[in-house]
């Protein structure tokens, strides 16, 4: 990428995890990059590696326009965005709190899909964009205890396709990006929470057992290292013709698989069988 076509990225979430490696491979591809979180101070790693973080809370309207407003005047606009920002609060759908269900949607849904909308006119008007949204395998399966996180990333790839069918004609790409297990350290946080929400009341044998399972696998050896997801992104935004959707991460496949062709009762029991 030359000095004269260098193409702007945005990506959110990067003070951490997937995030944080995703802006450090678009630094390498020759992007200038800039990283948004709330924690700017977590950032400061890969500001020394060129990139140029910002400030913001996804679920701050504020923080969104600012920082568009910012790219925009300074570098013309976002050329290529990473929705990586998100999180999964485990619980059983009756004891998660509606507020804290809200709020995975204002993060994992309403604050992606505002900075979607305020980075689109310079997408249109350039006629060119990359849109890319960090679903996971859980927008297309679902496990007890995930309810409200598995409804956030349904809609994430509902939301995905229909704008990918709006965008198109403007030259702007929208590619999904569906994560199996990762190793990071969302697992453990999950069960944690899991615990915490669920772990004694009406819900707590199956609770503890499931969240017992998903310490165990995140702390195991058979999960995939997060360049998998990084070099997917790497490649669905490089491409003159990405495809909709890249499908990377330990279990994801199978899973994916299992849940299309052999139907609702045979996948329940498959997942169930995870928490007896």
């Amino acid at each position: 990428m030359n000095a004269t076509n260098v193409k702007t990225a945005l990506v959110t979430g990067a003070s951490a995890g997937m995030g944080k490696e995703i802006a450090r491979q678009l630094i390498a591809d020759g992007y200038l990059v800039y990283t948004a979180a709330r924690r700017i101070e977590k950032m400061a790693d890969l500001e020394k590696l060129g990139a140029i973080p910002l400030k913001m809370d996804i679920t701050k309207e504020d923080d969104i326009t600012v920082a568009v407003e910012t790219i925009t005047r300074d570098h013309g606009g976002v050329d290529v965005l990473i929705n990586n920002a998100g999180y999964g609060s485990y619980g059983a759908i009756e004891d998660v709190p509606i507020d804290e269900a809200r709020r995975q949607f204002e993060v994992n849904i309403f604050g992606l899909a505002r900075l979607t909308q305020l980075v689109l006119p310079g997408m249109r008007e350039k006629r060119y964009g990359k849109i890319v949204n960090i679903s996971s395998m859980g927008g297309k399966i679902y496990t007890p205890f995930g309810g409200w996180y598995h409804a956030t990333k349904h809609a994430l790839e509902g939301f995905s396709d229909c704008l990918r069918l709006e965008a198109k004609p403007f030259g702007i790409d929208v590619i999904v990006i569906e994560p199996g297990g990762i190793k990071t350290d969302w697992g453990a946080i999950a069960a944690e929470n899991l615990k915490k929400t669920s772990g004694g009341g009406a819900y707590a044998e199956k609770a503890n057992a499931a969240a017992d399972s998903m310490a165990g696998m995140y702390a195991s050896n058979k999960l995939s290292d997060s360049s998998v997801i990084v070099n997917a992104v790497s490649k669905a935004i490089s491409v003159k013709n990405p495809k909709t959707r890249y499908v990377a991460g330990s279990f994801a496949k199978p899973m994916l698989f299992i849940r299309k062709w052999f139907g609702d009762k045979v996948f329940d029991k498959i997942v169930m069988s995870q928490v007896k």
